[in-house]
């Protein structure tokens, strides 16, 4: 991950500044060029959009699947695409910035989030962390396929991990799945589906 420019820019003149064809975010102000993912990363991804879809249509529930949209955390120049977002589309009248420019800023827009770590990792064990938590966002998954966080949370040695952040008072409670344990999700009850699952979708 590099950093573009070198001066503060405003969530504004991120969006009108945003190229096609080229992943970038903003973090406080940074513009931030995203490396292109692996194919490992990308066959996770994959697996778990197609595992949500499922549930999706099984419960009816009115949500998307987004495939670039932007999640704003309020009060803040930052933007942030993730590499799973589902958004719920009973809030959307209530989003501000969605029609223009396909952004969420609410966590009752957003039941789950997923991000797939990759080698900027402190991102989603960290920065990315507190800013969903601080904006309430239900549900936050980091997927850790292939144990690139730090040994705080993967242990020593590092070994694979998912964790499923609930959203409890206003603070995220993290869960560790490994293995052929199923994943407790809050949003999908009924998901049934292991961490090794997960892990061996990279294979």
């Amino acid at each position: 991950m590099t950093q573009t420019l070198s001066k503060l820019v405003t969530y504004e003149e991120f969006i009108e500044w945003l190229p096609d064809g080229k992943r970038y975010e903003l973090h406080d102000g940074v513009i931030v060029e995203m490396s292109q993912p692996t194919g490992k990363h990308e066959k996770v991804t994959s697996f778990l959009t197609l595992e949500l879809a499922v549930q999706v249509r099984s419960m009816l529930v009115p949500y998307l699947l987004p495939k670039t949209a932007l999640v704003k955390p309020p009060q803040r120049d930052s933007g942030y695409f993730p590499d799973i977002l589902l958004v719920n589309s009973d809030n959307l009248h209530n989003e501000p910035l969605w029609e223009k420019e396909s952004t969420v800023t609410q966590g009752a827009s957003i039941p789950l989030l997923i991000e797939v770590v990759s080698t900027n990792w402190r991102d989603d064990y960290h920065k990315k962390f507190a800013d969903y938590e601080e904006m309430g966002i239900p549900e936050y998954w980091i997927a850790d396929y292939a144990a690139l966080g730090g040994r705080d949370f993967l242990g020593n040695p590092k070994q694979p991990a998912l964790f499923v952040c609930e959203l409890v008072d206003e603070e995220y409670v993290r869960t560790l799945f490994r293995g052929n344990t199923p994943v407790v999700s809050p949003t999908f009850p009924q998901l049934n589906l292991t961490a090794q699952q997960i892990f061996d979708a990279a294979l």
